[in-house]
């Protein structure tokens, strides 16, 4: 039995901050920011929309492209380093609000990577057999970990969910191999103190050889080479960042998920977020091999090979 995606949804929240909203309230500039990043505009929640509010929208949607009842939903998880508050989790609240009584709920801290360790843990209950749908969250609402009085950092962080409704897919389909890894000698790097703190430039070297690496090896995992992958969603948290991997993939530009433009960094609901843009613009079809990578605060990482459709 192979586990993979039966349903995706998203949330974006409706307010939008664009580089010249910025240009007034810190020393930068619209081409500093795209030059350096490629963001022009980032969603930010309004202050009563908190993250469970935003992994409630986005997990009806799953739902509803599942084709399932919250009934059924066996287990929650919650990729998120922004949570309401520390207890009760957002998983929790959320199975609250969704009428899902029989699942079980847990939130993931793992920063930008949380989704793709979200992700891994639904294989390991879905393929054991333990649990049949497990719903899995990327929320975030970075602006409340945001200061805005940091050009280095207040450029990049927006708002969103993401989820999927993880399940049993037909044969040949699914997760077909995946890579997680941390190193915690890094956290120095890019860590919350009241605010996100980042050291730009050793967080962009790592997550330069660490995300084409991980695109690597899930291939070699799966006894796949760089000319079978059909698409590539990376983390959307720096373009040139992600060109990289696409250049280790001898990928042409199309063939990779792009959002940051528009959205940002969304931490955690980042690939999500993507994967949903980019089935609407009709990019990934059934029987596609895609690679998700991500990268984040721990330092962790993480990467799946997965062939598209249930």
């Amino acid at each position: 039995m192979n586990a993979g995606i039966i349903g995706i949804g998203r949330y974006l929240p409706k307010k939008i901050v664009t580089n010249k909203d910025l240009e007034k309230i810190m020393d930068t500039s619209d081409e500093w920011i795209k030059t350096r990043t490629g963001i022009e505009e980032r969603r930010i929640a309004e202050d009563h929309i908190d993250t469970s509010q935003m992994a409630f929208e986005a997990a009806v949607k799953a739902l509803e492209d599942a084709n399932i009842s919250a009934e059924e939903i066996d287990l929650i998880l919650v990729a998120t380093v922004t949570p309401d508050q520390p207890f009760p989790t957002v998983s929790c609240m959320l199975q609250e609000k969704l009428g899902a009584k029989k699942a079980a709920a847990m939130d993931i801290s793992a920063a930008c990577s949380g989704f793709m360790y979200g992700m891994i843990t639904a294989k390991q209950f879905i393929e054991s057999n333990s649990y049949k749908y497990v719903l899995v969250i990327g929320a975030e609402k970075l602006s409340k970990i945001t200061n805005w009085e940091d050009r280095n950092t207040a450029v990049l962080f927006s708002d969103g969910s993401g989820a999927v409704v993880m399940g049993p897919v037909s044969e040949g389909r699914g997760i077909l191999s995946f890579e997680l890894g941390s190193d915690g000698s890094g956290g120095k790097y890019l860590y919350q103190d009241e605010y996100v703190k980042m050291n730009g430039r050793e967080v962009f070297k790592f997550a330069v050889r660490q995300m084409g690496e991980s695109c690597i090896n899930v291939l070699e995992k799966a006894g796949l080479t760089k000319t079978d992958v059909d698409f590539l969603v990376p983390h959307q948290a720096n373009i040139r960042i992600m060109e990289s991997a696409r250049q280790r993939l001898e990928l042409p530009e199309e063939k990779m998920a792009k959002t940051i433009h528009k959205y940002g960094n969304n931490s955690s609901a980042s690939i999500p977020i993507a994967i949903v843009e980019e089935l609407e613009t009709g990019k990934i079809k059934d029987d596609d091999l895609i690679v998700m990578v991500g990268f984040g605060g721990g330092l962790t990482w993480g990467a799946i090979a997965i062939r598209w459709g249930r």
